[in-house]
């Protein structure tokens, strides 16, 4: 065990849930209207907690399991066989799969961005649950956890690179999130504006700092490595929060706050895959065109085909996470059979999964509230509360 990348891994930890719990929270739940916050929160409050059990129970197994190159089996369901003397690489393996946890976390509450102010509560735990186990732990498990899309699989001695999940979190969880939104049908108004713009630059704001755990931690060892990864990502970051706000101002005449933070999360989701390969330089590129394809792939989705993903969850994290995967073998630090080939492997899987999942958890539970839930807001009418009371 190595002292000093133990101490950095549990910081990154941290960080990591701090992604969720209250980044994301914040940044979804100020985008919706007053009356859905809520039922935001609450979603990526119970993700997370239904999450870290499920990852004890099976997901960690599954993922980083010693089974074949496709499953990693049940051998270590609810860490059977993992003391705290146990080691994974130079880190306890007990903090691994902590840190981990953390990931199979944020997954599953991205998609939450796709069907806020429509959706059933039962059916947001019971789907993420099942897509957290069957989805995002089998893709783990090809490529961070020796399975056939990493080196000496499928694509030979190099395999896919994708440092911190470009493929493993955004591929997944955008897909899975344009999958839902295009099943569950757009919102009934569509037009209101996000209630709080101030609680989405919060949120973003967290999530920025979060991502330095994400992508650093994602290096597993307090060196040089971690240190490129989190500078080329807060770079990245800075690039695309600026060119998402230069190109609303070429077209529409102002640059907007909730424009420049969601800039800030897609320079973020599209670094994610690289942080590790890349060098500021590259960063600056990468930042720089991410601003502006996510957001021309808000329109295309929003305005073309009338999909409404309705915190742009594929045309964000999806696209970003796609676009830095691919920009790893233009750089030369990956090759494109495997960059390419993973991310249509990875796509195909995630879509089939995904639809099946969904019309399996429909025959249980709704996957749509009523339109009288709707209009009044999934707060009062599913959680029994309200975000503001301005008689108080």
């Amino acid at each position: 065990m190595n002292g000093a990348d133990t101490a950095w891994i549990i910081v990154a930890t941290a960080l990591v849930l701090f992604m969720t719990l209250p980044g994301l929270a914040l940044f979804y739940g100020g985008l919706v209207r007053a009356r859905n916050v809520l039922s935001v929160f609450m979603q990526c409050y119970a993700i997370a907690c239904l999450m870290s059990v499920l990852w004890l129970v099976a997901g960690y197994s599954i993922a980083f399991g010693e089974g074949n190159a496709v499953w990693g089996g049940l051998g270590k369901m609810f860490l059977g066989g993992v003391t705290a003397d146990s080691l994974s690489g130079t880190l306890p393996e007990v903090l691994f799969f902590a840190f981990q946890m953390t990931f199979a976390i944020i997954t599953p509450a991205l998609i939450v961005g796709a069907y806020v102010e429509r959706i059933g509560f039962g059916f947001v735990l019971l789907f993420s649950g099942l897509w957290m186990l069957l989805c995002y732990a089998p893709v783990t498990h090809w490529i961070w956890g020796g399975g056939f899309l990493a080196d000496g699989g499928i694509f030979g001695a190099t395999g896919v690179r994708d440092f911190a999940g470009g493929i493993v979190v955004h591929e997944t969880a955008g897909l899975a999130a344009l999958i839902i939104a295009v099943m569950l049908g757009a919102r009934k108004n569509r037009t209101t504006p996000p209630h709080n713009p101030g609680f989405v630059m919060i949120g973003a704001a967290m999530l920025w700092v979060g991502w330095f755990g994400f992508n650093g931690g994602s290096q597993l060892a307090a060196d040089g490595g971690a240190a490129m990864a989190l500078t080329v990502t807060h770079i990245s970051a800075a690039t695309a929060s600026l060119s998402w706000a230069l190109w609303e101002k070429i077209k529409f005449g102002r640059a907007s706050l909730v424009g420049i933070v969601t800039g800030t999360i897609a320079g973020l989701a599209s670094i994610t895959p690289a942080s590790g390969f890349v060098g500021p330089v590259e960063a600056l590129i990468i930042g720089a065109i991410a601003g502006v394809l996510c957001q021309e792939a808000v329109n295309l989705i929003r305005e073309k085909l009338n999909i409404d993903d309705t915190l742009d969850v594929f045309a964000v994290h999806g696209v970003g996470g796609i676009f830095g995967t691919i920009m790893i073998a233009a750089f030369g630090a990956g090759s494109w059979a495997a960059q390419l080939g993973s991310l249509a492997i990875v796509g195909i899987f995630t879509t089939v999964v995904t639809v099946a999942l969904i019309k399996l958890v429909t025959l249980v539970t709704p996957l749509r509230v009523d339109l009288e839930t709707e209009t009044n807001g999934l707060d009062l009418s599913v959680h029994g509360e309200r975000a503001y009371d301005m008689s108080s």
